[in-house]
């Protein structure tokens, strides 16, 4: 059993958490994060949040970063990794001041896998403060209601 847990371990890079010594703290405070973790403290830090629903991905995603001047340093680790992984990206875009940051994948065959893949791989990102699934330039989905029968 020993061999099979660290197997999964190294595979999926997990650690774990240790009793003492471990300390949760808010994306906000990314700077005492640092700060803590270079005196030797188990850092963990939350996740950024999805604000709409994981269903909504077309291809799209964008997200807002805590600290504008990372934006091309997680443009290239997302790129990097969607790489890695298979995903095709069509557009990647940094807003001027650096804030926002955009990527377009195409679709393939499972959008509902590929949704929970980029899902789980930005959330963890430090930098994201939150993200969501948007197509650009693409008008909302209009949901029509069904027409009554008249009797």
């Amino acid at each position: 059993m020993n061999k099979i847990k660290k197997l999964y371990k190294e595979f999926f890079g997990i650690r774990e958490q240790t009793e003492k010594g471990s300390i949760t703290i808010p994306k906000k405070d990314l700077a005492l994060a640092a700060d803590l973790a270079a005196d030797g403290a188990d850092i963990i830090v939350g996740e950024a949040q999805l604000i709409n629903k994981i269903t909504d991905y077309q291809g799209g995603v964008e997200w807002v970063i805590t600290d504008p001047t990372l934006a091309k340093h997680v443009m290239v680790d997302i790129s990097t990794w969607a790489k890695k992984k298979g995903f095709t990206i069509i557009t990647r875009k940094i807003t001027k001041q650096g804030k926002i940051g955009y990527i377009y994948f195409r679709l393939g065959e499972d959008p509902a896998k590929e949704s929970h893949r980029i899902q789980g791989y930005v959330a963890q990102m430090p930098e994201i403060k939150y993200f969501r699934f948007k197509v650009r330039n693409q008008p909302p989905a209009r949901t029509e209601h069904p027409q009554q029968p008249t009797i």
